[in-house]
C-alpha cells in the first residue's frame, strides 16, 4: 500500500477510557485536556509487522496468529493491521515468503560450499542433523507452513517455492532425478527425527541418504 496517505492515528488509552466531561470542564473548573501518547516515528512499520508475524507464528502457531496478536506483539494500534495489509491471509503469506527466502538462501550457501566431488551424503546429513534438527524455530515454521498449505492455496505456492529452490540447489551436485528423491527424503527424515521418541543416529541418517545418492558420490 502506498505510503503517501498518512496512517490514521488511533486514540490513546487515556482518550478511550477518560470519563465524559460535564460542559467541557473538570471538577476544578479547568477545561479537561486528554493526554495523548506521542506517536512513534515508525517509517518501516509494514516491514516490521511482517517480521513480527513470523515470531508470533513461532510462539503461538498459525492458529493463534491474528491481527490482534500481531499488533500486540509489535506494540502498534490494531488499525495498523488493516491499514497496511488487505487481509490476515496476505500478511501470513508475506511472512512465510520471507522465511522461505531466508531458509532457501541458507540452503543454497550450504550446498554451494560443498565440493562437487565430495561426499554429498555427508553434506545432506549435516543439513538434516544440524541445520534443521538443531534449529527448533525453523522446524516449527516449516511445519506450520505445511499445515497451512493444506488449506490455503497461497501458502501451497510458498511451500512449492521452497521445494523448488531446495531441489535446484541439490541439482548442482547430482542429477535432477536423484535430487528430487533426495529432497523428499531430507524432508521425511527431518520430520521423523523431530517427532520420534527414538530418533535415528547421525550414522543411520547418513546410511539412508547414501542409499539414494549412490556409491559413486561416496568418497569418505
Amino acid at each position: 500500500m502506498s505510503g503517501e496517505t498518512a496512517e490514521p492515528a488511533a486514540p490513546s488509552i487515556e482518550e478511550r477510557t477518560a470519563p465524559p466531561e460535564a460542559g467541557g470542564k473538570s471538577a476544578e473548573g479547568e477545561k479537561a485536556v486528554p493526554a495523548r501518547r506521542p506517536r512513534r516515528h515508525d517509517p518501516n512499520r509494514r516491514d516490521r509487522l511482517i517480521d513480527v508475524t513470523i515470531e508470533v507464528i513461532v510462539e503461538h502457531g498459525l492458529a493463534g496468529t491474528g491481527h490482534r496478536s500481531v499488533a500486540e506483539a509489535a506494540d502498534v494500534p490494531l488499525g495498523s493491521m488493516t491499514y497496511h495489509f488487505a487481509s490476515l491471509d496476505e500478511l501470513v503469506e508475506l511472512a512465510f515468503s520471507r522465511y522461505v527466502s531466508v531458509l532457501a538462501d541458507r540452503f543454497d550457501a550450504r550446498l554451494a560450499a560443498a565440493p562437487e566431488d565430495g561426499d554429498l551424503a555427508a553434506v545432506v546429513t549435516d543439513v538434516i542433523m544440524v541445520d534443521f534438527l538443531q534449529a527448533r524455530r525453523d522446524l516449527v515454521l516449516a511445519y506450520e507452513l505445511y499445515l497451512g498449505a493444506a488449506r490455503n492455496p497461497a501458502l501451497r505456492g510458498v511451500a512449492r517455492t521452497w521445494m523448488s529452490r531446495s531441489r535446484r540447489a541439490l541439482e548442482r551436485l547430482t542429477d535432477p532425478a536423484t535430487a528430487q528423491v533426495l529432497d523428499a527424503l531430507l524432508e521425511g527424515l527431518v520430520l521423523h527425527n523431530f517427532l520420534a521418541r527414538d530418533p535415528m543416529t547421525r550414522e543411520e541418517v547418513h546410511r539412508a541418504v547414501a542409499r539414494v545418492v549412490g556409491p559413486a558420490r561416496q568418497v569418505c
